[in-house]
């Protein structure tokens, strides 16, 4: 293969230039990020709090949201100090290592969420159509053995594009990448060598991981609504449904903003890079923003503590 003379030879660093077209205003942008991630982070630790000190939510549908919690304050924070420090510092340097490292903790954490979402729409299929088998179903030891496999499956899946941008991707076009953070495609996009394979991995691990949970969420909840609707009380109907507001709040967010990611990043040639720029920035930044304050609010156990909290 010939490689052009204008190409970089495995750069030690790249820079990341934010929003293209919206340089000028990057600053104030930076402002409702910088308010989200604090949220996220002061949210999702008090929903750790509460979870944790309270032994009635010791139960497998909290023990699920308080792991998502943990994953939605490390998502936030692989991402928003490198993105203000880009908005209002001007740092837009990245070290080659520091840009994998800041990709494989994203699509981690990103499979961790999808696999939460997953777990916790089996719990709530279970308590719901199984009522009476919900206990001896979702044991300690099984919750345990659900986190085990959405971490292992997380890392086994991810890890593989990184190791295959480090070690067969030596020549890139240029140096700056037209994203705010490091993503796996618009480091991919630079190469000067042939990075098929890179992009059938991508679409493997997207379709595998993403996929299969929508799938096995969208079956769930089509069982839970059978369910609900057999109910003969219109009371005990509203009970379960309620039950399962917040849950559906959550994937549907997350999975519609992912899935217009995924699809902009790879077929956007009539969408601005701004726009797909910034709906990849929200996509990551508003689930772990908006998961404690829907659970917060849809789910009367936390609120209720949430209440005393804040009543002293």
């Amino acid at each position: 293969m010939s490689i052009s003379n204008i190409t970089v030879f495995m750069p030690s660093a790249f820079m990341l230039i934010g929003i293209p077209g919206l340089e000028s205003v990057q600053c104030w942008i930076g402002i409702p990020f910088c308010a989200m991630h604090l949220t996220a982070v002061i949210g999702n630790a008090l929903l750790l709090t509460i979870i944790k000190s309270e032994p009635s939510l010791h139960e497998p549908m909290y023990i699920f949201l308080g792991m998502l919690g943990v994953t939605d304050i490390a998502l936030s924070t692989s991402i928003v100090p490198k993105m203000l420090g880009i908005f209002w510092f001007h740092i837009p340097e990245i070290y080659f290592d520091s840009c994998l490292l800041q990709m494989w903790l994203i699509h981690t954490f990103e499979a961790f969420e999808s696999g939460f979402l997953l777990a916790m729409a089996l719990d709530r299929c279970v308590a719901i159509c199984y009522p009476l088998r919900h206990a001896s179903i979702f044991t300690p030891q099984l919750v345990t053995q659900i986190a085990a496999m959405v971490t292992l499956r997380a890392t086994i899946f991810v890890t593989p594009s990184l190791v295959l941008i480090k070690y067969q991707l030596h020549f890139f076009h240029t140096k700056v990448i037209s994203h705010c953070y490091c993503e796996h495609m618009a480091i991919v996009k630079l190469a000067a060598e042939d990075a098929r394979v890179n992009k059938i991995y991508g679409l493997f691990v997207a379709f595998t991981v993403a996929g299969f949970d929508l799938i096995c969420i969208s079956l769930s909840y089509v069982q839970i609504f059978t369910t609900v609707f057999r109910l003969p009380q219109k009371e005990a109907r509203l009970k379960a449904f309620n039950t399962c507001i917040a849950h559906i709040c959550v994937f549907l967010q997350f999975y519609l903003l992912a899935f217009f990611s995924f699809f902009t990043h790879r077929f956007r040639s009539h969408i601005p890079p701004y726009i797909h720029i910034l709906f990849s920035s929200i996509y990551l930044l508003v689930p772990p923003f908006l998961n404690p304050l829907v659970y917060g609010a849809k789910t009367k156990q936390i609120c209720i503590h949430v209440v005393k909290i804040f009543s002293f």
